[in-house]
């Protein structure tokens, strides 16, 4: 048991620097969430749902985490800071780092039945402050979901999503790091056109269309003052003398 505990911060010590030990980590509100849910997932598999839901807001209140009972959470989960919210058929893997303000919601089923309508999380994924993932959608291993996404749609495996709606950033988690990346994104590259950089190529656009319509009304404009010059001007007889 206390081995387990100590495989568990030393995990937590590897993804955040801030903590100068184990102690540490024993303070933070996700751990502590962590532990209360262990307690309401054993009281919530016993059918004593009741007590579970007393278990959930008790922790709730003191962690600003909300974690349902039913959820399932693998080996070494890692909530950095609090105001988190999992759903009740939420599953996640082994080893997700889940940052601050993040949703693992559910949709509503038109038919009336519950069944399986919170996210899966699989092994090593990282999901950034304030994302929101919603439906029974499946983010594979080593995936990253940046922070403030909105994924509505299944994720494949080491891919990084972005954005509202999240679309990927075609640059998959491998290509640029082995390692545990903070807050689920690069930050040193960009994984996109910056866009300052997208604002100036439309302005250059724009730019030149100008130059052309200018060019148009100019020769528009000489073509009908040769015209009224045209009109203006006498026509001579065909034949002289006649």
């Amino acid at each position: 048991m206390l081995g387990k505990l100590v495989r568990y911060l030393d995990s937590v010590v590897a993804r955040d620097p801030a903590p100068r030990s184990r102690w540490e980590v024993l303070l933070y509100p996700g751990v502590w969430a962590l532990f209360f849910h262990k307690i309401s997932h054993r009281l919530f598999n016993a059918r004593l749902f009741f007590l579970a839901r007393a278990v959930n807001h008790f922790s709730r209140f003191m962690t600003a985490i909300d974690i349902h009972p039913g959820a399932t959470i693998g080996k070494n989960f890692f909530i950095d800071h609090g105001f988190t919210v999992i759903g009740e058929t939420a599953h996640i893997g082994d080893n997700v780092t889940i940052y601050q303000c993040v949703t693992l919601g559910g949709s509503n089923p038109t038919n009336g039945v519950g069944g399986k309508r919170h996210p899966t999380l699989e092994d090593n994924v990282i999901v950034g402050s304030g994302a929101q993932i919603i439906g029974p959608v499946t983010i594979g291993k080593r995936a990253r979901i940046g922070a403030s996404a909105v994924v509505t749609e299944s994720v494949p495996e080491g891919a990084t999503m972005i954005g509202v709606k999240a679309r990927s950033t075609l640059v998959t988690a491998e290509t640029y790091s082995k390692k545990f990346m903070p807050y689920g994104t690069p930050c040193r590259e960009p994984c996109e056109p910056a866009p300052n950089q997208r604002v100036d190529e439309l302005e250059e656009q724009i730019e030149a269309l100008r130059k052309e319509v200018a060019m148009m009304t100019q020769a528009l404009g000489a073509a009908h003052e040769a015209l009224e010059r045209a009109a203006q001007t006498p026509s001579e007889p065909a034949c002289k003398g006649v």
